[in-house]
């Protein structure tokens, strides 16, 4: 059985093992280079292409295709089209053409474009990205695609991150072409993300508006167990849960995703899945195909599956460890240090190159970690704070201190591991303790930017990453290029780097209220809010990298900005709406219907003449909570109406929703938890955290 379930893997996928299988070999070929080596693309080969592509995909079912692409709003997109494309004497004409496979049309102005397209320039192109496979799933065969305006703006999340993949491959060859490396002719980043999320009853699901609508809670006291005990990291899994998990694993090994590690999560009801690791423009896809099945199996286990960061106050919130890395087409990581990495010159420029990129641009790497529901997340002890710093561990701190102020070398030992039982093995130590209040920690071999929301494309984060760095190794390149002595301005680049970015640099418990005020002596940003974060993609030094790096131009760096601040701003007011619909038409009413209740109760208890204190303090008690929280309920809709009715740009827009949810937002929740911990439970309209967390 075991061995069927492996031999799925891939065979809704379209990848290299088909291509070679059913593609002319020249044709093949052209697409290889494609892929990877960065060549041109060559329209001859599409229809070649299609025409095998519609054959193999037809023999899995399916009737129709779609170009699948990533729009800034965190989920896949296309339109369906059947592969019909006339009919004949009563009969269909299939087609599928080369034209067909490589260019698609959209409605540019239904997605967030921040102004570069107008609703009355409506059209915006989609073109097959070639370097990531095309799939079946279900009946549709989904080509993936990058999403462009008319003029040839980018309004997705994968053109950023392919055009950053090209920079960091130009500037790192430009690197070790210096240092003598004539093997390699191409770079690529590879990434793996770990993704976590909740599950939750179906049919409780169902009966809460916020759940529906907003994808979290708005309201909901504290249940009585959360956390504490920690019994449910890494425990038993649920079989119900465990059913759900099979499938996943098994849909998304058909479609060549590498799904590797589940497991238990911190909270009742949370869990994490990982994949192996792909090439950054591959990994985003497959994250994106994850999250998008997460929620499609889900349902045929009657779960519903929550990516929010923060679905319930209180407990922990759900990230996504965005783990990435450089590996040369000899598959050699550029970030591996090997023994002694005090020898490997390329090892030291690349650590020096995110050293340097992660502190001249920490803002970028704040902001491609910003959506509304990670702001209740970040710098509680669920996820790194919203300062950015990097953790080495000790040994690679200490080299580079040597390194850069001309000490000897002192080789350290962390030893091993012994636990008193002579059976048990020796384990080595690993100074590598994988910190994990760190936002941007090495690893190993990689480096694990943490700081990612649950609900997030990791495109941003990706395009940044790839671009910091490679911008780091342009200035690198050009002083290694001119250098007489390669080896000694490699001495020279790792002195800069720690004096110039060393700040940058933390080892120790990012939690901790001595890190916040270290931090904000080193001068590092402390950026809490999206909308602050926003002001990233204006920044001069910013938007002038980008078009060094070709990443976005200064016309993409502005729409983002507005799209940011759009985003956030509607996110917070359709939260207050929905917060406003819950208490009024359904909160309050059962409040006032358990008074009448108790009231009556009392009030015939009194008058058979055993008047009770208890009942009598219930319903005072219960009075006053329901005139605070039908106050609070007036101060919102005031404060929302008020809001609507201004004359605001999007930054002023977007710090008013924030101010709306600091204030009237927690104020209305925190009387009406309160109203429910005094309203019995199967008087209370929505199910509560208890059952939310705990009935799976």
């Amino acid at each position: 059985m075991a061995n069927e379930l492996f031999e799925l893997f891939g065979s809704h996928l379209f990848d290299d093992r088909m291509m070679r299988e059913r593609l002319p070999h020249e044709v093949y070929e052209a697409l290889r280079e494609i892929r990877d080596e960065g060549k041109a693309w060559k329209p001859e080969v599409a229809d070649v292409v299609a025409s095998a592509m519609q054959a193999w995909a037809m023999e899995l079912g399916a009737t129709h295709y779609t170009h699948w692409f990533s729009p800034m709003t965190n989920t896949g997109s296309g339109k369906h089209d059947s592969f019909i494309d006339g009919v004949r004497q009563g009969d269909p004409i299939l087609s599928f053409s080369g034209k067909m496979l490589a260019r698609g049309e959209s409605d540019a102005s239904s997605f967030p474009s921040g102004g570069l397209r107008a609703t009355f320039e409506a059209r915006g192109y989609t073109a097959w990205d070639p370097t990531s496979p095309a799939f079946v799933l279900g009946t549709t065969l989904y080509i993936p695609t990058a999403f462009c305006a008319y003029t040839g703006e980018a309004l997705d999340q994968k053109t950023p991150v392919l055009r950053s993949m090209q920079a960091l491959n130009k500037q790192t060859l430009r690197v070790l072409r210096a240092l003598g490396d004539t093997q390699t002719t191409f770079v690529q980043p590879t990434v793996g993300a770990e993704q976590e999320y909740f599950l939750v009853d179906k049919d409780l699901f169902d009966r809460r508006l916020d759940l529906k609508v907003c994808g979290h809670t708005l309201l909901g006291a504290k249940p009585p167990k959360g956390q504490e005990l920690e019994d449910h990291y890494y425990g038993s899994i649920n079989e119900r849960v465990r059913g759900f998990m099979r499938e996943l694993d098994e849909e998304l090994w058909r479609l060549g995703v590498p799904a590797k590690t589940e497991h238990n999560e911190v909270a009742p009801g949370q869990y994490e899945l990982a994949s192996v690791y792909a090439t950054a423009n591959i990994a985003c896809d497959h994250n994106q195909i994850m999250m998008e099945l997460m929620r499609k199996v889900a349902l045929r286990h009657h779960f519903a599956c929550l990516l929010h960061e923060k679905p319930f106050a209180g407990v922990n919130g759900s990230g996504k460890h965005n783990n990435w890395s450089i590996i040369t087409n000899t598959g050699k990581n550029l970030l591996n240090p090997a023994d002694k990495p005090e020898e490997d010159p390329i090892f030291l420029v690349m650590l020096c190159a995110v050293i340097s990129g992660v502190d001249e641009y920490a803002d970028l790497l704040r902001l491609a970690a910003s959506c509304p529901g990670n702001e209740e997340r970040l710098g509680g002890n669920e996820a790194p704070p919203a300062v950015v710093s990097v953790f080495l561990g000790n040994k690679l701190t200490h080299l580079l201190a040597e390194l850069a102020e001309g000490h000897a070398l002192h080789s350290e030992d962390y030893g091993a591991l012994r636990m008193g039982v002579k059976s048990l093995p020796v384990l080595k130590r690993d100074d590598s303790d994988r910190n994990r209040t760190s936002p941007f920690a090495f690893t190993g071999n990689k480096f694990e930017f943490r700081m990612v929301g649950a609900s997030q494309s990791i495109g941003l984060a990706n395009a940044v990453t790839n671009a910091i760095v490679a911008d780091a190794l342009r200035g690198f390149a050009d002083r290694l290029e001119q250098a007489a002595d390669p080896a000694g301005e490699v001495r020279a680049i790792v002195a800069d780097t720690w004096r110039r970015h060393g700040r940058v640099i933390f080892n120790g418990n990012n939690y901790g209220k001595e890190w916040a005020a270290e931090a904000k002596r080193r001068n590092l940003p402390d950026i809490r809010s999206m909308a602050d974060a926003a002001d990233a993609f204006l920044a001069e030094k910013n938007v002038a990298m980008f078009e060094r790096t070709k990443v976005f131009t200064a016309a993409e760096c502005h729409s983002r900005y507005e799209i940011t601040l759009e985003t956030y701003a509607k996110h917070i007011h359709i939260d207050a709406s929905t917060m406003l619909e819950m208490v009024s038409r359904s909160l309050l009413p059962a409040g006032y219907e358990y008074l009448t209740h108790i009231s009556r109760a009392e009030y015939y208890a009194e008058q058979n003449g055993c008047a009770s204190a208890s009942a009598k303090a219930l319903v005072e008690k219960l009075c006053v909570t329901l005139d605070r929280a039908a106050g609070a309920m007036e101060a919102l809709r005031r404060a929302l109406c008020a809001l609507d009715a201004a004359e605001l740009d999007e930054k002023q827009r977007a710090n008013a929703c924030r101010s709306l949810r600091e204030h009237e937002m927690n104020a209305l929740r925190t009387e009406v938890d309160a109203l429910e911990s005094m309203v019995p439970q199967d008087r209370w309209p929505i199910p509560d955290y208890s059952e939310l967390l705990f009935d799976l």
